[in-house]
């Protein structure tokens, strides 16, 4: 199995990106997981800038599957005295498979601090809980471990579970994050009650911390449907950090074919 650090590090500088592959491990069906493939996006995205401030947003479009041999290209959009705004393109022998718009920006002095995102009442994960190691069909689990919430504080349309990278080390924060942030199903699939096909088609990922940190890997990660009809759902996400602390949010539209 090729964890995530490895799979960056695999990673070959061209002259117009960088040329990787994307492991078999990593796959959903016939495209690699969106956080995978968001989190190759993102590596190329900081090294295509000297000296960017923290990632603050990320805007991905899932555009077709991505296997096999990638091609990574990232671009600077603009630099301003506060924000950098970088484009990244991952690509593969079926052509343009994801493009990415990363927005990093340093702090601003501001009167406002307000917060909300309050984390449901859940302990994170310990020694002897029942934790996951992935589902063998479904390829890409295996790189994370999880554990459900109590399925009382979940709804009929949504999901409330911990999950933690389990090839992590070394790895840039902000990367580890943008893999965890795509590893829960959509929410309409609970609704339906059973798989079906589906596919994400964009996402956004805003973060509200420059350092999102946590306790051994742990992340709560929330999904609700708000709207799923005519094979389109539409759902919000959120992600807090072990102490219950939340360090992003994030909204994706989500094709189903059942």
């Amino acid at each position: 199995m090729t964890d995530l650090p490895a799979t960056i590090a695999l990673l070959e500088r061209q002259d117009d990106g960088w040329r990787g592959e994307i492991p078999a491990n990593w796959l959903q069906g016939r495209t690699a997981l969106g956080g995978l493939s968001s989190a190759l996006a993102l590596h190329a995205a900081q090294q295509a800038e000297a000296d960017l401030p923290p990632l603050r947003s990320a805007l991905v479009a899932f555009i077709g599957p991505l296997s096999g041999a990638v091609t990574v290209r990232a671009t600077r959009l603009r630099r301003g005295r506060n924000a950098a705004f970088v484009q990244a393109d991952v690509s593969s022998e079926a052509g343009l498979g994801l493009r990415a718009t990363f927005v990093f920006m340093a702090p601003i002095a501001s009167t406002l601090d307000h917060r909300g995102g309050e984390a449901p009442t859940v302990a994170a994960p310990r020694p002897g809980d029942p934790i996951s190691r992935g589902r063998p069909e479904i390829a890409f689990t295996g790189n994370f471990a999880m554990l459900d919430a109590p399925a009382e504080l979940a709804g009929p349309a949504e999901w409330l579970r911990w999950v933690r990278l389990e090839g992590r080390a070394g790895l840039d924060p902000m990367v580890e994050l943008i893999a965890v942030a795509d590893a829960l199903p959509p929410a309409a699939l609970k609704l339906l009650g059973r798989f079906a096909p589906l596919s994400s088609m964009t996402w956004q990922l805003n973060l509200l911390t420059a350092q999102p940190r946590t306790t051994d890997g742990w992340w709560l990660l929330g999904a609700r449907t708000d709207h799923a009809r005519d094979g389109n759902s539409s759902q919000r996400m959120t992600i807090w950090n072990a102490d219950g602390v939340a360090v992003a949010e994030q909204m994706q539209s989500v094709a189903l074919f059942g």
